[in-house]
């Protein structure tokens, strides 16, 4: 059974609500705004009857605060003062719809099954668009664009076999997803995935990380000790950043990978192995060769198959993808419940060029995620680096002739009309952009519409 919350300042208001829809739905009530939103805070409700005047408490403010709280809440104000302006404020800030009083009861049941029925389309449509992206998805990987669905192909053609691999792309743009979206997709699934960083691990300590070592092979070695190679018998290897392996040590894995058997540190016995090896780098090999900084055979060997990854800013098509995964997935992650972006968030975001690729997408989302105080994400959420994005027109562009001549009354009335419809009427963007308080505008706007 639905719940439903009744909030008014009217004792009486609440009993007659309570009486006509108990049959139907889980009905609480209260004549206290605060208690309202403390029990919306800590219950699962499916809806709320709100009065748009609770006491000295404005209902506006209460449906905002529920809507900073629980967005998924969906909420019907109920008012004797129905006026235009507070009815289309109500349902800009989040409300379904505006009934007043007295309450005439076909209406409220028919407000009430309108609602409803909105949420399972919302719903449905919600996991149709999962299901869709689900497409344009490989193990992890999203991207519709054509760039990406070569690399979703690629995948399928090496996953079953174990040919070297080399993945290059700049840093960012996901080149360890595809590693692992190749092994657990393929054969050896079961096995393990061993992840070496060849740029993060200092040079002295890389050889034995690969190759292990025995006791005593070296100050410190007090046991001995399997090396990556080792730990992935049967499974797969993933040397990220290889264009950084120090040149010394590029011989080794090259004998290594032509016999197939690995010799630890301070032993001279051979151990077969058989591993499945992908690389990765951000660097062009015919610069790093040329520059006598890496083995052209060791790069022949690595390089029997090539999956370039596109960086993000030659694939902005799977930008409203991606930033609807990522909304997913710090939802989960923060407890919050974000719905998506307003209009000048997502301009700014589909604006930028992302040098640091899907990670720095993936750290902007989560930022905003937890800077968002109510269901959207604003433009004033996004970290200041990427506003940049954000244009005014010029004072030499012409744009102010046409205002010549008219009042500084006259002035002010299009200024906020224009920065209104900028917004799709969202007032509290609105606010912001123009730099007064929230109920000043409310003010402003109550005053153009007498």
């Amino acid at each position: 059974m639905k719940k439903v919350i009744i909030i008014d300042d009217e004792p009486s208001i609440c009993s007659s609500l309570a009486f006509a829809l108990e049959d139907t739905y889980d009905v609480v009530t209260t004549t206290d705004p605060e208690k309202g939103l403390a029990m919306i805070a800590e219950e699962h409700f499916d809806l709320c009857l709100l009065d748009l005047r609770i006491g000295n408490v404005d209902g506006l403010d209460v449906l905002k605060q529920i809507k900073q709280t629980r967005p998924s809440v969906i909420v019907i104000m109920v008012t004797a003062y129905g006026t235009i302006s507070s009815s289309v404020e109500a349902v800009k800030e989040g409300a379904f719809s505006y009934i007043t009083k007295p309450v005439n009861m076909d209406e409220l049941f028919t407000a009430i099954e309108q609602a409803f029925h909105y949420r399972e389309l919302s719903d449905q449509v919600e996991y149709l668009s999962q299901e869709l992206e689900k497409k344009y998805r490989y193990e992890g990987l999203i991207g519709k664009s054509e760039a990406m669905q070569h690399v979703f192909r690629m995948i399928e053609k090496v996953k079953k076999v174990d040919t070297n691999v080399l993945i290059t792309g700049e840093s960012g743009t996901g080149k360890e997803l595809v590693a692992r979206a190749i092994h657990f997709a393929g054969k050896r699934k079961k096995e393990h995935f061993e992840v070496v960083n060849c740029a993060a691990i200092p040079e002295q300590l890389l050889e034995s990380e690969l190759f292990g070592y025995e006791k005593g092979a070296y100050t410190g070695a007090v046991t001995a000790k399997e090396g990556k190679f080792q730990l992935a018998d049967k499974g797969t290897i993933f040397l990220d950043e290889i264009g950084d392996m120090p040149f010394n040590l590029q011989a080794k894995l090259l004998r290594v990978l032509q016999d197939k058997q690995v010799t630890r540190l301070g032993s001279n016995k051979q151990e077969k192995i058989d591993v499945r090896v992908i690389a990765a780098t951000n660097k062009s090999f015919e610069e790093v060769i040329q520059n006598g900084e890496f083995r052209e055979d060791l790069y022949f060997r690595l390089n029997v198959l090539q999956i370039p990854l596109p960086p993000l800013r030659e694939r902005k098509d799977d930008l409203p993808s991606l930033m609807d995964h990522f909304i997913r997935l710090f939802n989960k992650e923060l407890g919050k419940d974000i719905k998506g972006f307003t209009k000048e968030a997502k301009k700014v975001l589909l604006n930028h060029d992302y040098p640091g690729n899907i990670r720095e997408l993936s750290n902007i989302i989560e930022s905003s995620m937890v800077l968002a105080d109510g269901g959207m994400i604003e433009a004033a959420d996004l970290p200041p680096g990427i506003k940049q994005g954000l244009t005014m027109p010029s004072e030499d562009s012409g744009t102010l002739e046409k205002y010549v001549g008219l009042t500084l009354k006259e002035l002010e009335t299009k200024f906020i009309m224009a920065t209104l419809e900028h917004n799709e009427g969202h007032r509290k963007n609105t606010a912001k952009m123009l730099g007064i308080s929230e109920r000043s505008l409310r003010d402003k706007v109550k005053a153009l519409e007498e």
